[in-house]
């Protein structure tokens, strides 16, 4: 993937700006009294505003970020070292924007619009301030349509509606950002005919890449591309090697280009993997700013940082268009550490978190679901009835599991409650195991946990379980394709659809048997 030289960023900054012709007064121009490590400190700018560009000599491009009593200090989109003290910097009168429109759909792009996949320019958009006051109370309503991640455990325990904001948190290498490109793919269905014949309206994702190697986010695309997926993508990608202002506005011209499709009465999806290394750029910048630090380092407004962002996101009311944004933000822990400042900061703004472990992860349970600590405060008004209704007791049984699980291990007698308890969680922990970039649909997620709540796997040996769901699976939709069709309908489980799964799930343990 080609990767944007920092001289040529300032470069794509002044394209955007051409055309921006004012009359220069006394308040326009300022002076440069001090520069280094991709800082500016300008004399003279007294009406500049936060986010504004400002305009270096050799067409460099700085951003405002401090404003102080006799001066301002600015970002550079540039090389430093071609700016020098008493250059003349003068202002733009325009907010740090990122371009949005239908063409961008199926792009990767860097944090300010520009296409770095090769596939020549984008044409037919418009540009709207990176930043942006989040929309008030008023303005929305509840949030009570699912969004589907195709993934069983958390569709069916951590369900996510369209417009909330759920954190996925965990170590490094537990699948987060799986957990995250699985929910893109199975947008793919919302896009599709069958779709809307169900009243299911179309998804568009984005997917901000901050801080991660250029190889590694190379392999998303990939993977999206694989699976179709990109049709209706667009890749934000601020790589570990673009500067810190870059990985730091990256965020937020995600949110922006999921607004445009929130305010176009649609629903949009943005992925921010991960929220931690735009923290560690932001403090990069506020240190060089000579901001005072903080906690761990990090400036005192790092929680507006997030806070602002992840606002954004929300399902606007009918009369605006009915439109929604659902943010899943990525949040790396050291060591398990959730009550570090940066994971706790984010799990206070966030509607519920998707923890993953890695002690699951290494003994093969994935996704490596916590489901302890793992909670949507959306809930059941996030699920289609069917799924709320099988997948209440869920939850309950595998905390239970883990719960006796300990004592399991020493081995002591066990009493015929407590072995039932276990062996239903072991046969539930199993069931809820998924393969990589596989979404399941929804109506035969609620038939596999049908099965495991209600008892059907008793007689059925655990390393059995995967190969019995797959084979029930295929069964149902080749002799009772009917109960599919009716839970997609209906979205509830009537008691005519009950009494056939009921009937089809005890003569197919009989013939697995």
């Amino acid at each position: 993937m080609a990767q944007v030289r920092p001289d040529e960023i300032s470069a794509i900054l002044r394209k955007q700006l051409s055309g921006f012709d004012s009359e220069i007064d006394i308040y326009e121009v300022g002076t440069v009294l001090q520069v280094g490590d991709g800082i500016a400190r300008v004399y003279g700018l007294s009406q500049v505003m936060v986010s504004e560009l400002v305009e270096f000599p050799h067409q460099i491009i700085g951003m405002v970020l401090n404003l102080e009593e006799d001066s301002v200090g600015c970002v550079l989109f540039g090389d430093s070292s071609k700016i020098q003290e008493g250059d003349k910097v003068k202002r733009t009168h325009r907010l740090a924007s990122f371009p949005v429109g239908d063409k961008m759909i199926g792009r990767v792009v860097d944090p300010l619009g520009q296409p770095i996949d090769g596939k020549g320019n984008i044409d037919g958009t418009e540009y709207k301030p990176i930043e942006r006051k989040a929309l008030g109370v008023i303005a929305r309503q509840p949030v009570k349509e699912p969004l589907q991640t195709g993934i069983t455990a958390v569709d069916a325990m951590i369900p996510i509606g369209r417009g909330q904001r759920e954190l996925i948190i965990g170590d490094r290498q537990t699948g987060k950002t799986t957990v995250a490109i699985d929910a893109i793919i199975n947008q793919k269905y919302t896009h599709s005919d069958e779709a809307k014949a169900v009243g299911i309206e179309p998804v568009f994702c984005v997917y901000v890449a901050i801080g991660q190697k250029n190889s590694t986010i190379a392999q998303v695309v990939a993977k999206l591309q694989e699976h179709g997926a990109m049709e209706y993508t667009t890749v934000i990608s601020a790589p570990a090697s673009s500067p810190a202002p870059m990985q730091y506005i990256a965020p937020y011209s995600g949110a922006t280009m999921g607004e445009f499709f929130r305010d176009s009465s649609r629903h949009a999806l943005v992925v921010y993997d991960d929220l931690s290394k735009q923290a560690v750029a932001y403090r990069e910048l506020s240190l060089l700013l000579k901001r005072p630090p903080g906690r761990e380092a990090y400036p005192g407004d790092v929680f507006y940082l997030h806070s602002r962002l992840l606002e954004r996101a929300s399902k606007i009311n009918d009369e605006l268009g009915g439109g929604s944004l659902t943010a899943l933000p990525i949040i790396e822990t050291q060591q398990g550490d959730v009550s570090a400042y940066i994971p706790t900061n984010v799990i206070s703004i966030t509607d519920g978190q998707i923890y993953l472990e890695p002690n699951l992860f290494n003994s093969g349970v994935r996704p490596a679901i916590n489901v302890g600590i793992s909670v949507s405060r959306v809930g059941g008004n996030a699920q289609i009835k069917a799924m709320k209704k099988v997948a209440g007791t869920l939850k309950l049984d595998l905390a239970q599991y883990r719960e006796l699980e300990a004592f399991a291990k020493f081995g002591s007698d066990l009493d015929k409650s407590t072995q039932k308890t276990l062996a239903k969680g072991e046969r539930l922990v199993e069931l809820l195991k998924q393969g990589q970039n596989a979404p399941v649909p929804v109506e035969k997620q609620v038939i596999s946990i049908y099965a495991g709540t209600k008892g059907f796997l008793e007689s059925i040996k655990v390393s059995d379980i995967k190969r019995f769901e797959k084979e029930l699976l295929e069964y149902i939709e080749i002799n009772n394709t009917d109960i599919y069709e009716a839970i997609k309908k209906e979205k509830a489980l009537s008691d005519t659809t009950t009494e056939k799964i009921n009937q089809v799930l005890t003569k197919f343990v009989e013939k697995f048997k």
